[in-house]
């Protein structure tokens, strides 16, 4: 027998039984956002190598580490995406969308990285992204967090923390760099390997830390907020008071930085403790700079991304929630001219009910092994047809699930009851 494939290391399958879940988080998603005016774009799983080291930063993590990079045939460097902003830059670039235009995008899909597995943290992992061109106030800051705070409510998720911070400009912020690099320097002795190569590189990521043994070094550090401009200062004040002014709590973390180098101004990651370590579950800020860093014209934007399998675990906690996958009704057809009959019928209730999800016995059975199928299938009805009914211009229509009791319907009023019977 041959050896049997297994999938890769930390690239998941999601099965039936786990698909409905996630269905319902995305019909949600695209509902909200409905709501707000963004418009879908999708773009390619795999761009140009040089189009993250230039967005990303070469000295990230990701970058140096975590990206999924391969030369094709060409001899060009190409890399899967390992987030999806600097692809929806690249595409509105390309085709126009951007430049002296106002533009809300949102897109969903897998992203890769080359990180150790682990509960919430894969290799291939799902995104949904967000993102705002052309409008530079607090407003939009405000209106993309508005946006999550209402998923949150939609999807009964309340274990959540917004936590918020202001990284200044990139000349306030490389200002600030200076005088950190020079407190960590002094302080060298309780760095740990990692912080020290990101000293003079990234020293910013180094706040971020979880070692507990350089904790009150980090807490003693000099607080970018005490360097911020005065344009940056005013633009965080505005936005706390419109969250203020909606009713949304927030914490301010002066250790918050990202781990992507294009944020400026605003960021913000809603947090959970339900999910141990991999506790957060979206993260976004503005970037205003990066598209005219990747070729296009100055551009104010701001965006965020929330990630699907953490959502999705935390969906699974919740007591109160049903979603299944299961159909609505299944067709029993017992008998040779039932069983053509009976296909014909089915095509017509999904004709006359669009929203009907009706499961038909395939593989003949007889009614004893058809009504365990459909019984197992979870449908909340079935309807049974053999060769008796058919004559008649009857059908059987037996819920089951509760109690109530089979009737007998003619053909005729069929699609009528069954909408009364499930409110279709």
């Amino acid at each position: 027998m041959a050896k049997s494939i297994q999938a890769i290391r930390g690239m998941h399958d999601i099965l039936p039984d786990q698909t409905p879940l996630w269905q319902h988080l995305e019909r949600s998603v695209a509902s909200v956002l409905r709501g707000y005016g963004y418009e879908e774009i999708r773009m390619p799983l795999v761009e140009k190598t040089d189009l993250f080291k230039r967005s990303i930063g070469e000295v990230t993590d990701i970058v140096e580490k975590e990206m999924y990079t391969f030369e094709d045939r060409n001899g060009d460097s190409l890399t899967l995406r390992p987030e999806g902003t600097a692809s929806c830059v690249r595409a509105g670039i390309e085709h126009g969308l951007l430049y002296n235009q106002i533009r809300r995008l949102w897109y969903t899909g897998p992203m890769f990285r080359h990180e150790r597995p682990q509960k919430g943290r894969y290799r291939q992992f799902q995104q949904i992204g967000v993102e705002a061109f052309g409008m530079n106030g607090p407003d939009i800051d405000a209106e993309l967090i508005f946006i999550t705070a209402r998923l949150w409510k939609v999807l009964g998720l309340d274990d959540v923390e917004l936590q918020i911070n202001s990284l200044g400009t990139n000349e306030a912020r490389n200002a600030y760099r200076t005088v950190l690099i020079d407190y960590l320097t002094t302080h060298e002795a309780l760095l740990d390997e990692e912080s020290k190569r990101r000293l003079h590189s990234n020293p910013l990521r180094i706040l971020d830390s979880k070692n507990p043994e350089m904790q009150a070094m980090i807490e003693e550090a000099p607080k970018l907020q005490e360097h911020l401009d005065e344009e940056s200062r005013e633009h965080f004040e505005q936005l706390l008071a419109l969250l203020d002014a909606a009713g949304i709590p927030y914490r301010i973390n002066t250790r918050l930085v990202r781990g992507l180098d294009y944020y400026s101004k605003t960021v913000f990651e809603w947090v959970t403790q339900s999910l141990g370590a991999q506790g957060t579950i979206c993260a976004g800020g503005r970037y205003d700079g990066l598209v005219e860093q990747l070729g296009g014209k100055p551009t104010q934007a701001a965006g965020f991304a929330m990630g699907v399998e953490r959502l999705v675990a935390m969906l699974e906690e919740q007591q109160n929630l049903e979603v299944s996958g299961a159909p609505d009704g299944y067709m029993i057809m017992v008998g040779e001219q039932s069983q053509r009959a009976g296909l014909v019928m089915a095509e017509t209730l999904r004709d006359e009910l669009p929203n009907l999800s009706l499961l038909c016995n395939s593989g003949g059975g007889s009614f004893k092994s058809q009504f365990k199928r459909a019984d197992k299938s979870g449908a909340q009805f079935a309807l049974i047809l053999g060769d008796d009914e058919l004559a008649r211009g009857e059908i059987g229509v037996k819920p089951l699930r509760g109690n109530g009791e089979q009737q007998t319907v003619a053909h005729n009023d069929l699609a009528q009851h069954i909408s009364n019977l499930i409110n279709l």
